[in-house]
């Protein structure tokens, strides 16, 4: 029975997990982080990050600044070798993604601003959707 249960096993998944806690930071505070298109926080944050077998991208996104991205790195989790000849095993922690680990376990991004924004601030914007016109009203300050 014994043998039955240890064979039904998945080492990488039970020993150590399907997530690797990462940090993300920004020389502006508040830039939105987003992993696949999906936001999980704002800079500076720490997040539990599942593994997965395809490539991940991290987008650090601010008005005003130019978009970031940059992939995961990751490398194969070592205790995953531990399932031997156990395919159902391997097949587990390939689905969980904990056959990989993260390797990096902190981002420090550098964002720099955005030259294409516009240095105008409109005080007013008026929207006419019959003429299609929009109007902004910028004071000469």
């Amino acid at each position: 029975m014994f043998v039955f249960i240890l064979s039904m096993t998945s080492c990488a998944t039970i020993f150590s997990g399907t997530k690797d806690r990462i940090s993300f930071t920004t020389n502006v505070p508040g830039a939105k982080v987003l992993i696949d298109g999906v936001e999980i926080c704002k800079t500076p944050c720490n997040e539990n990050i599942s593994r997965k077998v395809g490539e991940s991208q991290v987008e650090f996104k601010l008005e005003g600044y130019e978009t970031r991205v940059v992939n995961l790195s990751k490398s194969l989790n070592i205790v995953s070798i531990l399932n031997l000849g156990n395919l159902l095993g391997w097949g587990i922690d390939i689905v969980t993604g904990a056959v990989f680990k993260y390797d990096r376990k902190a981002y420090d991004i550098e964002l720099t601003k955005n030259s294409k924004v516009s240095k105008l601030n409109p005080e007013k914007i008026e929207i006419d959707t019959k003429k299609h016109i929009v109007k902004l009203y910028v004071s000469a300050k």
